[in-house]
């Protein structure tokens, strides 16, 4: 029973690329029948907002990806000074005084010597009347654990055996001059506080899972599983971003784009599933498993998730899109579904079946003598064979000479869903009063 977290930081809206992680979170606790937590990090005051943070839970409810519990980190701040005092008391947090011209400095030097680009821990020889003295003139220290000498292992579910030799990471700052923790700092609090099994993110962040293990161990707590995904890449293999296709969760929700074609498309794209509708976010956490993710960064196309999406529709069953549909019926939708880029296009067709319309008149006779025609009401599915049966013996014409006229001068275009299908949607007025060239 997994224990999952999805943590984005409200300062902007979620993309394709954030919305990939939340889902592997969320249907790894799902499918373990564990907790899945909507954790905002939101320790980044300037940035933050409530309406960012609405519309990460509002992407997600419509995506169907329901959270057990909702944290957020800017109230949570007692626990990370006591997890700092704790480690300044233990040793592994130390004060630093150096400002970043200095640090900066002091990288280009070690590069210079071909040594790595890492902190050379020169905080640790200062003497507290140093210390006392460059805080008199201003200074205000960040504070760095202290990192251990051994090689930190554990199995990526993704990735396999991972290890990290000592000596290549500098000793990362978890306290910043203005007392407020970073990232490092406050994501591994919260892990452990909220009792998180399974951390699921981009490969982006492996390099920061060995002085995550540290920080943990330090804090007297066990490590979680670790599973990083390889980052969605544009269809040409670049870095995705906002400009270069890594368009945003809402952009698609307003472009029509149906929600379980978008969780269809992100829960497999980069895994051996093939990329098929599914009708319930269930179903996606049912066939999940990490065995299947690639280590190959999948290639993203918003095309694709457009194709996917007509797919998705057309074999939608009514109740997949009626929320969105109030005005129609199961047997109006199955009779357009086929023909809709976006679930709102079958509105486009009920007012053509049941709204006036300029008929396209091409053979004015031909439509007359067709309406003349007409087999009495009340009609069904087979109204359409039955009458242009009769059409067809008594013209001589068939195929598209004896259809299309009739198509036109019905709904004004020469394609579309099957006039079969339509056709009792009208009426026999309507009929009519369209082959006789009046607005109807």
């Amino acid at each position: 029973m997994a224990v999952t977290r999805f943590a984005p930081s409200p300062t902007g809206r979620l993309h394709v690329g954030n919305v990939r992680t939340a889902l592997m979170n969320w249907m790894a606790a799902r499918r373990s029948g564990g907790t899945f937590i909507l954790r905002l990090d939101d320790t980044d005051a300037a940035r933050s907002t409530a309406a960012f943070a609405q519309g990460i839970r509002a992407d997600m409810a419509w995506l169907g990806l329901d959270w057990d519990r909702e944290e957020r980190q800017s109230v949570r701040l007692d626990l990370y000074e006591a997890a700092r005092a704790w480690l300044a008391a233990s040793g592994r947090l130390y004060p630093c005084h150096e400002t970043r011209r200095e640090l900066a400095s002091r990288r280009r030097l070690r590069q210079a010597r071909g040594l790595p680009p890492v902190y050379d821990r020169s905080a640790l020889t200062s003497t507290e009347a140093e210390r006392g003295a460059l805080e008199a003139r201003g200074r205000r220290p960040h504070w760095r654990f202290r990192l251990g000498d051994e090689t930190v292992s554990y199995r990526d579910l993704i990735r396999g055996d991972v290890a990290f030799e000592p000596g290549h990471a500098s000793d990362p700052v978890l306290v910043r001059e203005d007392g407020a923790p970073t990232y490092a700092l406050a994501s591994v609090v919260d892990d452990i506080d909220m009792g998180v099994t399974l951390v699921v993110r981009g490969e982006d962040h492996v390099a920061n899972t060995a002085v995550q293990i540290e920080l943990i161990r330090a804090l007297g707590a066990a490590a979680p599983d670790y599973a990083h995904h390889p980052l969605l890449t544009t269809a040409v293999g670049g870095g995705l971003s906002k400009r270069a296709g890594g368009g945003a969760v809402a952009d698609l929700r307003d472009a029509g784009v149906e929600a379980m074609a978008v969780a269809s498309y992100l829960a497999r794209i980069g895994t051996s599933d093939p990329i098929e509708p599914a009708y319930s976010a269930d179903a996606l956490a049912a066939g999940f498993a990490f065995g299947k993710v690639s280590r190959n960064p999948p290639r993203h196309d918003p095309d694709d998730i457009r194709a996917l999406n007509r797919k998705w529709l057309r074999g939608a069953p009514f109740e997949a899109v009626a929320d969105g549909l109030p005005d129609l019926d199961a047997a109006f939708w199955t009779a357009v579904r086929g023909n809709v880029d976006r679930a709102s296009d079958a509105l486009d067709w009920w007012r053509l079946c049941r709204e006036p319309i300029e008929p396209a008149i091409e053979e004015a006779d031909f439509c007359v003598e067709a309406a003349a025609r007409l087999p009495p009401e009340p009609w069904d599915s087979d109204v359409w064979k039955t009458w242009t049966r009769a059409v067809g013996e008594a013209t001589g014409r068939r195929g598209g000479a004896l259809y299309r006229p009739l198509r036109l001068a019905l709904t004004g275009r020469d394609s579309g869903p099957e006039m079969a299908a339509l056709l009792p949607f009208m009426g026999a007025g309507r009929v009519a009063a369209r082959l006789e060239g009046r607005r109807a």
